[in-house]
This record gives structure tokens, C-alpha cells and sequence, in this order.
């Protein structure tokens, strides 16, 4: 982190800690609890369809700023796509970026921007990345018992789930905030 704030004051820029992730998004539901009068078993449809896109989404808990980015699968080229549209949207401040280790996070055909410092998690730990909580809050309130009938469905849903998000910075900043997080701000 120190070493990412001197960077940016080097830069003289301002640095923007920001927190990346991918979540597979599709067809194929879970059923989830929900609620009903007593005596009244509620009905939820259930589907086995295998067929998904993939949300990437990065996270300023600071703010409660977001970005994310509808692709079709979970790798390299794709991520790339997600760090050049993330640069390019905070072009004139340095990002610290915090994702897991995924191996389409890192390799060699792999370009990261210049604005971008990239910083991998411990293997092992999606309870460091506040990202995750983002998509359990768009799987509870977005997805929440939907049975799709076909992709562009899940893309109109993810599109609605991705403007939840971005209009609610407060509730963003609530969820994603953790204490080592604030208290590193």
C-alpha cells in the first residue's frame, strides 16, 4: 500500500484503491429461501440449463464507485478488456488493484495498463475481497428466484443488477468497507 502511495505522489496522481473479481451469471438457478404466509408453501422455478456469461466487476470501498463489464468467459483476453476499460475510465489517477489469483489475473500475454498496479490476494481467501459480497448482494436482490428463459434475460438482469450497484454508493460502501480496508484508506 506504501509502496502504491508513493508511486502515485511520484505520479502526481491520485491513487485509487479499487477491488477486481469475475462471477459466473446464467440459466442455471439455485433456488433461495424467501418468504411466505404460514401454511402456504411457496412455488420457485427451478432449471438446469448450463448456459452463462460472466460479470467482472471492480470496487472502490472508499467511494462505493463501481465498474463492471458483461464478457463471455473467464480468461485472459477478457480480463484484459476489463483492465483497459478500467483505465481508461480513471485515467488520470493510479489504481491499485486488489484481485484474486486467478489465472487469467496474471501470465504473460497479460498487458497491464500504466495506470494500473496490479496486487494479487493469498491464495485461498475470497473473504478479502469485498467483491465478493457485491455478488452475493446481486444474487439475493437481482437473481433471487428466477427461472430465465434465455441469455439475453440474464444479460438484461445483469444490466439491472450493475445500475443497483452503481446507484447505491452508500449501500456499496456499507457492504464492502471491511475494517482493514477502512482503517488502510
Amino acid at each position: 500500500m506504501r509502496k502504491a502511495r508513493r508511486a502515485a505522489a511520484k505520479r502526481g496522481r491520485r491513487l485509487r484503491i479499487m477491488f477486481a473479481d469475475e462471477a459466473r451469471f446464467g440459466r442455471m438457478n439455485r433456488p433461495r429461501p424467501c418468504w411466505a404466509p404460514i401454511g402456504i408453501r411457496p412455488e420457485v422455478a427451478s432449471q438446469l440449463i448450463r448456459e452463462y456469461v460472466y460479470l467482472y466487476g471492480a470496487v472502490s470501498p472508499k467511494d462505493g464507485t463501481c465498474v463492471y463489464l458483461v464478457m463471455p468467459a473467464p480468461d485472459t483476453e477478457c480480463f484484459q478488456i476489463f483492465l483497459d476499460t478500467l483505465a481508461k475510465k480513471y485515467s488520470k489517477e493510479l489504481i491499485l488493484l486488489v484481485a484474486d489469483g486467478a489465472g487469467n489475473h496474471h501470465g504473460d500475454e497479460l498487458e497491464i495498463p500504466t495506470n494500473i498496479i496490479l496486487q494479487l490476494l493469498p491464495p485461498y481467501s475470497p473473504e478479502l475481497n469485498p467483491q465478493e459480497n457485491l455478488w452475493d448482494e446481486i444474487r439475493e436482490k437481482i437473481f433471487k428466484n428466477y427461472a430465465l428463459k434465455s441469455m439475453s434475460e440474464v444479460n438484461a438482469k445483469l444490466d439491472e443488477a450493475a445500475l443497483y450497484i452503481k446507484r447505491n454508493p452508500t449501500l456499496v460502501k456499507s457492504i464492502t468497507s471491511f475494517p482493514y480496508i477502512a482503517k488502510s484508506l
